[in-house]
């Protein structure tokens, strides 16, 4: 690894072998070394690989602004959160992680308070990653001895799963949500229920529900054939069906998006579970609003 550039002592730019730009940090790693030089391998205990050009010279400007504290934090954060998945995320979380904690910080020092108008969104249908954002609010309120508010567990859940979201950006992963809200609405409103978020069939409906609006979001479009396991399915469950009808008339005229006949099929087999068994009472079919 050759230093492109030196942060502080701790901290450098370096190309790796394969001409990639890393940030290799490791206590006294750049002491009496120069650019050009060669990183002493053993001395490094942390690499990030970020995404192109533009991410490093945008912790290159973060590094500039921030105290290393929020460096430290972020990195702690970060450590537990890829401890409680399980498996490896991007290292573009620490950025935005930095970032958002101090910002953070520096409103709720001005007496700033900004809520999070999806939170209850949030914590539904990303339970797991809205767990770790609590966890990570108590480690960041703990480290730098600041009071944040509950919101900010939800806006970390989304920068955790905007790097889960397979490269999607911060402003599709809550235009996901909001879809996602606004499909489940209709369908209560459709049956004039609540949910019971603990059942399976509603963790499965929410489940499903992700990926459709991560197509519709994303303008990801095919052509399919109705089946005869389509028509089935439409005429079994009738009034799952024509629930499915209302919401994929709100897509067409708010998304401008249309739904395939797999699509309604899988949407209405989900409504119909989700409403026999995942839902407060007992679904009636004479109380639905048509």
């Amino acid at each position: 690894m050759i230093i492109q550039r030196i942060l502080n002592n701790n901290v450098v730019i370096v190309k790796n072998k394969k001409g990639q730009e890393e940030i290799v940090c490791g206590k006294g790693i750049a002491f009496k070394k120069k650019v050009g030089e060669f990183v002493d391998v053993s001395a490094i205990n942390k690499v990030f690989t970020l995404r192109g050009r533009k991410e490093l010279e945008y912790f290159q400007e973060l590094w500039e602004e921030i105290p290393v504290e929020y460096f430290k934090v972020a990195d702690d954060v970060v450590g537990m959160i890829k401890l409680e998945l399980g498996k490896k995320i991007s290292d573009t979380l620490y950025i935005s992680l930095i970032d958002h904690i101090y910002m953070a910080v520096q409103r709720s020092e001005k007496g700033i308070q900004v809520r999070n108008a999806m939170m209850w969104d949030i914590q539904r249908f990303y339970p797991e990653e809205f767990h770790l954002g609590e966890k990570a609010l108590g480690m960041i309120q703990k480290k730098l001895n600041v009071s944040l508010l509950q919101d900010e567990a939800a806006f970390i859940a989304l920068h955790i799963v905007n790097v889960s979201a397979d490269g999607s950006d911060m402003t599709k992963v809550l235009e996901i949500t909001k879809l996602i809200g606004e499909i489940e609405t209709i369908v209560k409103r459709y049956y004039r229920m609540e949910f019971e978020n603990e059942s399976v069939y509603y963790y499965r409906f929410v489940t499903h529900l992700k990926f459709l609006a991560q197509r519709l979001v994303t303008k990801t479009t095919y052509d399919e054939e109705e089946s005869e396991l389509f028509t089935m399915v439409r005429d079994k469950y009738d009034q799952s069906y024509q629930c499915v009808e209302r919401i994929a008339k709100f897509i067409q005229e708010e998304y401008h998006c249309g739904l395939s006949g797999e699509e309604k099929l899988y949407l209405t087999i989900h409504i119909e579970r989700v409403t026999e068994k995942g839902m407060k009472g007992k679904k009636n079919e004479n109380e639905a609003e048509i």
